[in-house]
């Protein structure tokens, strides 16, 4: 196709740090058909990975927040002192609004306009949703080009989001779970919605690699039984829940190694210093072990005995479960939201009751004393994610969509 005729996508990432919504982008763009479409990235924040997109697609940081407005929230909305006067926590939060938007919005919003009017865009694929996009969708509304909303997580009916979700012409779903919450609680008409699972490179995991190199990094010996939560330290990705099973199970198995594996983003660096000194008041420190943000995650999910997701609000379909299934390791996982629908307790994972720290060290213990499990769990697992979450699959049902839409 000659290069007039291929149509121009404009990808807006502006999730809360470099987690699972970017990775599983960062995998559609590189195998996105070049001779039908040209791909620019543009991302609210920027970082040594961010910039990484720079080598596989155009790329654009434009920068989202000047001024920490969820931070304030984490730290006001919890407090009792704004409710001592009657309307004052309205107040507090209308000034926090009009703050975000001229601070944080309306920059954003006037330089990807001028980015998406510059690059020429065909169509505007929003990666979060909608209501953190509304600026991507805005743009499109302008430049009269059409939108497409990657829809992730669980939302909550408010009268901004149903408005938010009014502004995409179509809907990717990354599970039936949340294509099911988007019709129920935002009244989304199902035929709007494509529901299409994440993919990841299969072929480009490296399914040998050496785990022994992580455990050693982390001082973790063959005898100790290693259990790792992975993901962004954000209070809904379940690490207090994680510390809560490490107390029900410190006694019960020898040699025990709780990991809480992840970067932080930093509007989160008070809640990981909760985390640090949860471990030292519950003198976890010979159990607990941070490692930060890693790499090479395949070392890790080779390195570790069992991998946990303990996510205590339902998670669409987290790159974990993907990655740990198509790596064919052992899997814990919440029943509820994405883990549910993926996983087959007791033959592709395990799962515990969602919030219940006391279900998840019972599995976990239950997986420690049953060489059975131990043996085929992961290779049940990899079977699944091989007729799953293919890349080239998850790529042909998007360009599909974009298809439909131009």
């Amino acid at each position: 196709m000659p290069n007039n005729l291929k149509k121009r996508i404009l990808y807006v990432e502006n999730g809360i740090g470099y987690g699972g919504a970017i990775i599983c982008l960062r995998h559609l763009v590189r195998n996105l058909d070049r001779s039908k479409y040209t791909p620019m990235v543009v991302t609210g924040r920027t970082g040594p990975h961010y910039q990484e997109i720079a080598g596989e697609a155009l790329w654009q940081h434009i920068p989202d927040r000047h001024i920490d407005i969820v931070g304030m929230h984490r730290i006001l909305d919890p407090a009792n002192w704004p409710d001592k006067v009657p309307g004052l926590r309205f107040i507090i939060n209308q000034i926090l609004a009009r703050t975000d938007d001229l601070a944080n919005f309306l920059p954003f919003f006037v330089r990807l306009l001028w980015t998406a009017w510059r690059f020429k865009a065909d169509l505007i694929h929003a990666n979060n949703e909608p209501l953190c996009n509304r600026a991507a969708l805005l743009v499109g509304k302008i430049l009269k080009i059409p939108s497409v909303c990657h829809v992730r997580g669980d939302q909550d009916g408010s009268h901004l989001m149903k408005w938010a979700f009014t502004l995409p012409d179509r809907f990717i779903s990354v599970s039936h779970w949340v294509a099911k919450s988007m019709q129920e609680k935002l009244q989304v008409p199902a035929n709007k919605i494509d529901v299409i699972y994440d993919g990841i490179e299969l072929e480009k995991l490296d399914l040998k690699a050496n785990g022994s190199e992580f455990r050693e990094h982390y001082q973790i010996s063959k005898n100790d039984f290693a259990v790792g939560l992975i993901g962004l330290l954000i209070p809904w990705k379940g690490q207090d829940l994680f510390l809560d099973a490490a107390n029900h199970l410190k006694d019960k198995i020898p040699n025990l190694k709780m990991m809480i594996i992840g970067g932080t983003p930093d509007d989160c660096t008070a809640y990981e210093s909760s985390l640090r000194q949860r471990v030292l008041d519950e003198h976890l420190e010979d159990i607990v072990v941070f490692t930060g943000h890693v790499s090479k995650m395949e070392s890790v999910y080779n390195g570790l005995d069992v991998v946990v997701s303990a996510s205590t609000s339902p998670e669409p379909l987290g790159t974990v479960v993907i990655e740990c299934l198509a790596m064919g390791r052992p899997l814990i996982g919440p029943n509820h939201g994405g883990a549910a629908e993926m996983m087959e307790h007791n033959k592709t994972g395990l799962l515990f009751a969602p919030k219940n720290a006391h279900s998840l060290a019972e599995q976990i213990e239950a997986y420690y004393n049953n060489s059975e499990l131990r043996s085929t769990l992961g290779k049940n697992a990899r079977d699944h994610a091989l007729n799953t979450f293919s890349v080239s699959t998850h790529t042909d049902k998007i360009e599909k969509t974009y298809e439909l839409l131009l």
